[in-house]
């Protein structure tokens, strides 16, 4: 077992619970002109690091580099004398995957080489102390050694390739922004609604928990850390939530505050478009919709029935609706369903940049457009290589480095920005904007993106 899982595992109940979700009173003094800002829209893609996407973008810190961290070592610390061929996880059993060859260098290499940009490739893993032990302490080396497919997590495809270079070229590319916490989409997902890690009212059933061993090193997996912090997926209790997940197994109502109860507060208007919402809470969801993709789903304050979901949960149709109708809320969370979000297994990457694409597009396109931020990130990684260490901050994060994108009017031009951001920088620019007191402490020390930003 690594030392570093051991030390990140070990760092104990009060820097859980100091870091779980506190709420700082104090509202973010505003940076003048900010006042300009009339909307923001946040797209949250999936499940790409930078390197696997961006890692060739002209001046962005890429997989050029990636000096030491590009060569990957097994679990003894040994160097692979090539990669363990790819596994295609989306056949059952998994499989090797016969696109690919033997012997692919340790390092880095080009997917396109093997899979087409519509092509769809497996899944890494990708969860909480998984990745953790991935980091290796800022190494960055063990992403095959503790993945599912092989040296697939090394694989990249080339953006300079596909639809989202042109619009990224104009605008700010940030290369040093992490995505907010250890893990998968479940927790980055919350962790955009409250930059917290919830607990599992009540208790989580045992069977649900990790176990770790005296020195902290993970003994058995688990989605819920020993001290009750839900960290892996799970599924509400309120809809929607799939069919065959009932009972205990089932995440009771959360109550903690979230960026979206602040901007209430203030008369802030605001909503999360989902792609695939409508047919969800029908009954009926597409394939490729994402339960665990819907954060405020899980948070009582939208409970089923409530005014509050009704007025802020949507589907990404109505989005593209109030973009249309002059009705763009000042606030607005895109989440793509998960065949049009870069998502491996479920999208290929050339049409999930291309809806990317035709998101930004469709607002630059309407009314809005010149009082707008738009800011494109992804939930995380999604298991795959980056060669940045994410700083050690505290029990829940950051994680590893992802593209994102701030396009605006009021964005800096052709520019990549390396200042250090994570997924509270977004919640930061927020409630910086709107007067809004953060949630916790990470967003509250958080920089709001104030790097890619210039009001002329």
């Amino acid at each position: 077992m690594n030392s570093v899982w051991r030390h990140i595992s070990a760092l104990g109940t009060t820097l859980l619970v100091a870091a779980a979700c506190t709420s700082p009173a104090a509202a973010p003094s505003p940076t003048p002109g900010m006042e300009r800002i009339e909307h923001v829209v946040v797209i949250f893609q999936e499940n790409r690091s930078f390197d696997s996407l961006y890692g060739f973008f002209p001046g962005a810190n890429g997989i050029d580099g990636a000096g030491p961290a590009a060569r990957q070592t097994d679990r003894a610390g040994a160097a692979y004398t090539a990669l363990p061929r790819p596994i295609d996880n989306t056949k059952t059993p998994a499989v090797p995957d016969p696109r690919f060859p033997d012997g692919i260098a340790n390092g880095p290499f080009d997917l396109a080489k093997y899979v087409p940009q519509t092509g769809r490739i497996g899944v890494p893993v990708h969860r909480f102390y998984q990745e953790q032990y991935q980091i290796n302490g800022g190494r960055m080396d063990r992403f095959v050694a503790a993945t599912d497919v092989g040296g697939l997590v090394m694989g990249y495809y080339d953006v300079r390739t596909l639809p989202m270079f042109e619009i990224a070229r104009q605008f700010t590319v940030a290369d040093n922004f992490f995505h907010g916490a250890f893990g998968g989409s479940f927790l980055n997902h919350i962790w955009l609604a409250c930059a917290c890690a919830p607990q599992w009212p009540g208790g989580a059933p045992a069977e649900r928990m990790a176990v770790l061993d005296p020195s902290g090193a993970l003994t058995k997996d688990g989605d819920v850390t020993p001290t009750g912090y839900v960290v892996n997926t799970a599924y509400t209790a309120q809809t929607p939530h799939p069919a065959n997940v009932t009972g205990k197994q089932l995440l009771p109502p959360l109550d903690q505050p979230t960026i979206g109860d602040r901007l209430s507060a203030k008369n802030v208007s605001w909503a999360w478009y989902s792609g695939g919402w409508n047919d969800a809470i029908a009954g009926r969801p597409d394939p490729s919709f994402a339960f665990h993709h819907q954060p405020y789903a899980y948070f009582a304050s939208y409970a089923d029935g409530t005014s509050a979901r009704a007025e802020h949960l949507k589907d990404e149709a109505d989005f593209f609706a109030a973009l249309g109708d002059g009705t763009l809320p000042a606030v607005s969370f895109v989440k793509p369903i998960a065949s049009d979000s870069e998502h491996p297994r479920y999208a290929d990457i050339a049409r999930g940049q291309q809806h990317a694409a035709d998101l930004i597009r469709a607002i630059q396109n309407s009314r809005h457009w010149r009082n707008t931020v738009v800011i494109v990130t992804y939930d995380e990684n999604g298991g795959f290589w980056d060669h940045v260490a994410p700083p050690l901050v505290d029990q829940w994060g950051p994680g590893t480095r992802v593209p994102t994108l701030v396009i605006s009017p009021f964005a800096k031009k052709a520019y990549v920005d390396h200042t250090r951001y994570d997924t509270t920088s977004v919640l930061k620019l927020i409630e910086t904007r709107w007067g809004l007191a953060p949630l916790g402490q990470r967003d509250a020390s958080a920089d709001g993106l104030t790097g890619a930003l210039e009001f002329r």
